[in-house]
Protein backbone atom coordinates (compact mmCIF):
# COMPACT_ATOMS: atom_id res chain seq x y z
CA UNK A 1 0.00 0.00 0.00
CA UNK A 2 1.33 3.21 -0.99
CA UNK A 3 1.90 6.23 1.06
CA UNK A 4 -0.63 8.09 0.29
CA UNK A 5 -3.16 5.81 -0.30
CA UNK A 6 -2.46 4.95 3.29
CA UNK A 7 -3.32 8.39 4.89
CA UNK A 8 -6.53 8.34 2.90
CA UNK A 9 -7.87 5.56 4.69
CA UNK A 10 -6.60 6.38 7.91
CA UNK A 11 -8.30 9.52 7.41
CA UNK A 12 -11.68 7.82 5.96
CA UNK A 13 -11.37 5.58 9.05
CA UNK A 14 -11.19 8.55 11.83
CA UNK A 15 -14.04 10.11 9.53
CA UNK A 16 -16.06 7.11 10.06
CA UNK A 17 -14.83 7.54 13.99
CA UNK A 18 -16.07 11.07 14.28
CA UNK A 19 -19.94 10.16 13.01
CA UNK A 20 -19.39 6.94 15.65
CA UNK A 21 -18.57 8.78 18.01
CA UNK A 22 -21.59 11.53 17.38
CA UNK A 23 -23.21 8.15 17.73
CA UNK A 24 -22.27 6.67 20.85
CA UNK A 25 -22.87 10.35 22.48
CA UNK A 26 -26.06 10.64 21.58
CA UNK A 27 -26.82 6.86 22.38
CA UNK A 28 -25.68 7.40 25.81
CA UNK A 29 -27.50 10.11 26.22
CA UNK A 30 -30.66 8.12 25.08
CA UNK A 31 -29.72 5.05 27.86
CA UNK A 32 -29.08 7.90 30.39
CA UNK A 33 -32.41 9.54 30.09
CA UNK A 34 -34.66 6.81 32.06
CA UNK A 35 -31.92 6.56 34.74
CA UNK A 36 -31.84 10.27 34.98
CA UNK A 37 -35.77 10.45 35.65
CA UNK A 38 -35.51 7.06 37.67
CA UNK A 39 -33.01 9.52 40.07
CA UNK A 40 -35.44 12.69 39.68
CA UNK A 41 -38.45 10.33 40.44
CA UNK A 42 -36.40 8.99 43.31
CA UNK A 43 -35.59 12.74 45.34
CA UNK A 44 -38.87 14.13 44.27
CA UNK A 45 -40.70 11.22 45.87
CA UNK A 46 -38.14 11.29 49.22
CA UNK A 47 -38.88 14.60 49.69
CA UNK A 48 -42.57 14.21 49.31
CA UNK A 49 -42.45 11.40 51.77
CA UNK A 50 -40.74 14.07 54.19
CA UNK A 51 -42.90 16.76 53.78
CA UNK A 52 -46.31 14.50 54.36
CA UNK A 53 -44.30 13.11 57.67
CA UNK A 54 -43.93 16.68 59.00
CA UNK A 55 -47.51 17.44 57.61
CA UNK A 56 -49.00 14.84 59.34
CA UNK A 57 -47.37 16.18 62.70
CA UNK A 58 -47.92 19.43 62.12
CA UNK A 59 -51.79 18.31 61.93
CA UNK A 60 -51.39 15.85 65.13
CA UNK A 61 -50.21 18.88 66.92
CA UNK A 62 -52.48 21.40 65.92
CA UNK A 63 -55.32 18.38 67.02
CA UNK A 64 -53.07 18.18 70.58
CA UNK A 65 -53.18 22.04 71.01
CA UNK A 66 -57.34 22.46 70.12
CA UNK A 67 -57.83 19.56 72.95
CA UNK A 68 -55.09 21.22 75.40
CA UNK A 69 -56.74 24.78 74.96
CA UNK A 70 -60.54 23.23 75.65
CA UNK A 71 -59.23 21.27 78.64
CA UNK A 72 -57.52 23.95 79.97
CA UNK A 73 -60.55 26.58 79.55
CA UNK A 74 -62.71 24.24 80.84
CA UNK A 75 -60.45 23.61 84.09
CA UNK A 76 -60.38 27.88 84.43
CA UNK A 77 -63.99 27.56 84.14
CA UNK A 78 -64.40 24.93 86.87
CA UNK A 79 -61.58 26.44 88.99
CA UNK A 80 -63.89 29.79 88.83
CA UNK A 81 -67.02 28.24 89.64
CA UNK A 82 -65.74 26.48 92.52
CA UNK A 83 -64.08 29.41 93.96
CA UNK A 84 -67.75 30.91 93.82
CA UNK A 85 -68.76 27.65 95.93
CA UNK A 86 -66.02 28.36 98.46
CA UNK A 87 -67.61 31.38 99.32
CA UNK A 88 -70.76 29.90 100.50
CA UNK A 89 -69.17 26.89 102.30
CA UNK A 90 -71.17 26.54 105.67
CA UNK A 91 -68.56 24.33 107.31
CA UNK A 92 -64.45 23.97 108.31
CA UNK A 93 -64.99 20.09 106.79
CA UNK A 94 -66.01 21.14 103.23
CA UNK A 95 -64.05 24.18 103.08
CA UNK A 96 -60.99 22.06 103.37
CA UNK A 97 -62.31 19.52 101.02
CA UNK A 98 -63.31 22.63 98.11
CA UNK A 99 -59.98 24.03 99.16
CA UNK A 100 -57.90 20.28 98.43
CA UNK A 101 -60.34 19.86 94.77
CA UNK A 102 -59.13 23.52 93.65
CA UNK A 103 -55.51 22.73 94.51
CA UNK A 104 -55.46 19.56 92.53
CA UNK A 105 -57.39 21.23 89.37
CA UNK A 106 -54.97 24.11 89.81
CA UNK A 107 -52.11 21.76 89.53
CA UNK A 108 -53.40 19.45 86.53
CA UNK A 109 -54.07 23.02 84.92
CA UNK A 110 -50.58 23.78 85.27
CA UNK A 111 -49.27 20.90 83.63
CA UNK A 112 -51.55 21.40 80.90
CA UNK A 113 -49.94 24.85 80.10
CA UNK A 114 -46.46 23.97 80.37
CA UNK A 115 -47.71 20.99 78.10
CA UNK A 116 -49.53 23.54 75.66
CA UNK A 117 -46.10 25.43 75.46
CA UNK A 118 -43.49 22.98 74.86
CA UNK A 119 -46.23 21.98 72.19
CA UNK A 120 -46.07 25.28 70.47
CA UNK A 121 -42.47 24.95 70.81
CA UNK A 122 -42.34 22.02 68.71
CA UNK A 123 -45.59 23.54 66.30
CA UNK A 124 -42.89 26.20 65.54
CA UNK A 125 -40.15 24.16 64.95
CA UNK A 126 -42.09 21.72 62.31
CA UNK A 127 -43.36 24.84 60.67
CA UNK A 128 -40.27 25.85 60.24
CA UNK A 129 -38.83 22.75 58.71
CA UNK A 130 -42.02 21.94 56.53
CA UNK A 131 -41.32 25.87 55.03
CA UNK A 132 -37.69 24.59 54.04
CA UNK A 133 -39.14 20.88 53.26
CA UNK A 134 -42.03 22.68 50.73
CA UNK A 135 -39.06 24.97 48.96
CA UNK A 136 -37.12 21.33 48.13
CA UNK A 137 -40.34 19.82 47.24
CA UNK A 138 -41.18 22.77 45.01
CA UNK A 139 -37.88 22.91 43.45
CA UNK A 140 -38.14 19.12 42.84
CA UNK A 141 -40.96 19.16 41.42
CA UNK A 142 -40.31 21.94 39.33
CA UNK A 143 -36.89 19.64 38.02
CA UNK A 144 -39.29 17.21 37.60
CA UNK A 145 -42.09 18.21 35.48
CA UNK A 146 -39.42 20.44 33.15
CA UNK A 147 -37.49 16.73 33.00
CA UNK A 148 -40.87 15.27 32.11
CA UNK A 149 -41.94 17.78 29.73
CA UNK A 150 -38.38 17.99 27.28
CA UNK A 151 -38.38 14.32 27.66
CA UNK A 152 -40.25 13.27 24.52
CA UNK A 153 -38.59 16.44 22.70
CA UNK A 154 -35.25 15.27 23.01
CA UNK A 155 -36.05 11.83 22.28
CA UNK A 156 -37.29 12.70 19.43
CA UNK A 157 -34.45 15.10 18.48
CA UNK A 158 -31.66 12.57 19.29
CA UNK A 159 -33.58 9.75 17.08
CA UNK A 160 -34.05 12.05 14.09
CA UNK A 161 -30.36 12.90 14.74
CA UNK A 162 -29.77 9.28 14.77
CA UNK A 163 -31.47 9.06 11.61
CA UNK A 164 -29.07 11.55 9.51
CA UNK A 165 -26.00 10.30 11.28
CA UNK A 166 -26.77 6.65 10.04
CA UNK A 167 -27.30 7.59 6.80
CA UNK A 168 -24.03 9.81 7.13
CA UNK A 169 -22.21 6.77 8.38
CA UNK A 170 -23.59 4.74 5.15
CA UNK A 171 -21.88 7.23 3.04
CA UNK A 172 -18.27 7.68 4.60
CA UNK A 173 -18.25 3.79 4.89
CA UNK A 174 -19.06 3.57 1.24
CA UNK A 175 -16.01 5.17 0.22
CA UNK A 176 -13.71 2.78 2.64
CA UNK A 177 -12.03 -0.49 1.11
CA UNK A 178 -14.43 -3.56 1.86
CA UNK A 179 -11.76 -5.41 3.84
CA UNK A 180 -10.61 -2.56 5.97
CA UNK A 181 -14.37 -1.12 6.93
CA UNK A 182 -14.87 -5.33 7.99
CA UNK A 183 -11.87 -5.19 9.94
CA UNK A 184 -12.98 -2.12 11.56
CA UNK A 185 -16.47 -3.44 12.12
CA UNK A 186 -14.86 -6.54 13.29
CA UNK A 187 -13.04 -4.12 15.98
CA UNK A 188 -15.97 -2.13 17.16
CA UNK A 189 -18.13 -4.77 17.87
CA UNK A 190 -15.72 -6.81 20.31
CA UNK A 191 -14.07 -3.42 21.89
CA UNK A 192 -15.24 -0.48 23.97
CA UNK A 193 -15.22 2.46 22.02
CA UNK A 194 -13.26 4.13 20.15
CA UNK A 195 -12.31 1.89 17.22
CA UNK A 196 -9.19 3.84 15.75
CA UNK A 197 -7.04 6.10 17.82
CA UNK A 198 -3.68 7.95 17.58
CA UNK A 199 -0.25 7.13 18.97
CA UNK A 200 1.54 10.03 20.79
CA UNK A 201 5.03 9.99 21.92
CA UNK A 202 5.01 6.08 21.17
CA UNK A 203 2.40 5.61 23.57
CA UNK A 204 -1.57 4.33 22.39
CA UNK A 205 -4.20 6.61 23.06
CA UNK A 206 -6.83 4.37 23.25
CA UNK A 207 -5.00 1.74 26.52
CA UNK A 208 -2.47 4.32 27.37
CA UNK A 209 0.05 1.64 26.64
CA UNK A 210 3.64 2.13 24.99
CA UNK A 211 3.49 0.56 21.48
CA UNK A 212 6.68 -2.28 20.89
CA UNK A 213 9.82 -0.54 18.90
CA UNK A 214 9.03 -2.91 16.03
CA UNK A 215 5.86 -1.74 15.74
CA UNK A 216 6.53 1.69 16.27
CA UNK A 217 9.11 1.70 13.07
CA UNK A 218 6.23 0.23 10.82
CA UNK A 219 4.05 2.41 11.78
CA UNK A 220 5.51 5.38 10.79
CA UNK A 221 6.45 4.18 8.07
CA UNK A 222 3.00 4.78 6.92
CA UNK A 223 2.30 1.36 4.97
CA UNK A 224 -0.18 -0.80 6.32
CA UNK A 225 -2.52 -0.17 9.26
CA UNK A 226 -2.19 -2.12 12.19
CA UNK A 227 -4.06 -2.65 15.50
CA UNK A 228 -2.57 -1.83 18.91
CA UNK A 229 -0.59 -5.31 20.20
CA UNK A 230 -2.39 -4.22 23.33
CA UNK A 231 -5.51 -3.12 23.11
CA UNK A 232 -6.36 -4.49 19.49
CA UNK A 233 -7.41 -0.90 18.48
CA UNK A 234 -6.77 0.49 14.73
CA UNK A 235 -3.66 2.70 15.58
CA UNK A 236 -1.96 5.82 13.27
CA UNK A 237 0.70 7.91 13.90
CA UNK A 238 -0.48 11.39 14.97
CA UNK A 239 3.27 12.87 13.52
CA UNK A 240 1.36 12.31 10.14
CA UNK A 241 -0.51 14.75 10.01
CA UNK A 242 -0.78 18.56 10.94
CA UNK A 243 -1.27 18.82 14.49
CA UNK A 244 1.26 17.07 16.52
CA UNK A 245 -1.63 17.16 19.34
CA UNK A 246 -4.13 15.84 16.93
CA UNK A 247 -6.37 13.00 17.90
CA UNK A 248 -8.51 10.56 16.31
CA UNK A 249 -11.53 12.11 17.09
CA UNK A 250 -10.50 15.59 15.79
CA UNK A 251 -8.27 14.33 12.66
CA UNK A 252 -9.29 16.47 9.20
CA UNK A 253 -6.65 16.38 6.71
CA UNK A 254 -3.46 15.61 5.57
CA UNK A 255 -1.26 17.82 3.31
CA UNK A 256 1.05 16.26 0.49
CA UNK A 257 4.18 17.93 1.86
CA UNK A 258 3.68 15.59 4.77
CA UNK A 259 3.37 12.21 2.68
CA UNK A 260 6.72 13.33 1.21
CA UNK A 261 8.00 13.08 4.96
CA UNK A 262 6.92 10.25 5.37
CA UNK A 263 9.90 7.36 5.21
CA UNK A 264 9.68 4.79 2.48
CA UNK A 265 10.66 1.44 3.79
Amino acid sequence: MSTAVYLDQIIKLVELQKVDDAIFDIKQQLDSAPRELEQLEHKFFAIEDKRNHILDKLSHLQEQKKRLSLEIDDDSARIKKSKNKLMQVENTREYHAMMREMDSMEKINRTREEEKLTLLEELENQTSAYAEINKEYEDAKEQLDTFNANLDKTVKENNDKLEVLAKKRYEVSDKIPKPVFMRYEFIRERLEHPVIVGVRDGICTGCNIAIPPQSFIELQGGKQILSCPNCQRLIFWEEHFDDPSISGKNITQVTETQTDNIPEQ
